[in-house]
């Protein structure tokens, strides 16, 4: 089981149809926007909903800001690199994916999930180690996304990118010593975008498989973005281009 903390986050597993056993609310929240709908939501499908002290939802959450709302749910299920392939054949897109190389924050992961899920990517592949998975903090910090955007967990990047190679996806890596500017990538093909792991960038191994290595123009004095906008820099000139 797993604990889904927040409002919103609730509301989005309730929609997604995530299994939950469970929702507990503060008896002194207020019955209005999210909280009606997870009442009418939990009504329609027979889930229970208990009404307790807010010390008790305190003792039971995970850590973060519940909102006096937390869920019992199945945890979410990872899937395999084949079904994000089969997404991108049903959605009949060239494929577009992202590539984490050992993304350890969870409020990062879960910021590049909500814009993921905002930008059409069709899935996400994280690392199994030395990475941060779908914790209860990642559900929260995406404010839901989760739910809708499939996130596949490998033992090794560097031969993912060779699978995904040899289904003839383009694989743009995101790098400071990069040779081509991120706005000449075309996105239009079927691209998977490596972005790597805080204050470490990609690794050796990872960079070398990269098809070719673009990098995001700095004017300040700072030399680095944050992982998580740097991926939503990216993610969003690819939206700009398959707009058209």
């Amino acid at each position: 089981m797993e604990i889904i903390e927040g409002r919103n986050p609730v509301v989005e597993a309730l929609r997604a149809g995530r299994p939950i056993s469970k929702i507990l609310l503060d008896k002194n929240v207020k019955s209005q926007g999210p909280v009606i709908q997870i009442l009418e939501i939990a009504r329609t499908r027979n889930i229970q909903v208990e009404f307790v002290d807010k010390q008790f939802i305190e003792k039971q959450h995970a850590g973060g800001v519940n909102q006096g709302v937390i869920a019992f749910a199945s945890a979410k299920e990872y899937v395999d690199l084949d079904d994000l392939l089969d997404i991108s054949k049903k959605k009949g897109e060239p494929a577009l994916y992202l590539i984490l190389d050992g993304i350890e924050d969870p409020h990062n992961l879960g910021a590049i999930i909500r814009t993921a899920d905002a930008t059409g990517i069709h899935g996400i592949i994280i690392r199994e180690r030395r990475a941060v998975g779908i914790t209860p903090a990642v559900v929260k910090a995406s404010a839901g996304a989760v739910e809708y955007v499939p996130v596949a967990r490998v033992t090794n990047i560097s031969q993912t990118i060779i699978s995904l190679q040899q289904n003839n996806v383009w694989v743009i890596g995101i790098d400071m010593k990069g040779d081509t500017d991120y706005t000449k990538v075309d996105y239009k093909t079927p691209t998977a975008i490596v972005i790597g792991g805080e204050g470490k960038g990609l690794s050796e191994l990872v960079s070398k498989r990269c098809d070719s290595l673009a990098s995001i123009p700095m004017k300040g004095k700072i030399g680095s973005l944050n992982a998580s906008v740097a991926a939503a820099v990216i993610m969003y000139e690819a939206l700009k281009q398959r707009r058209g």
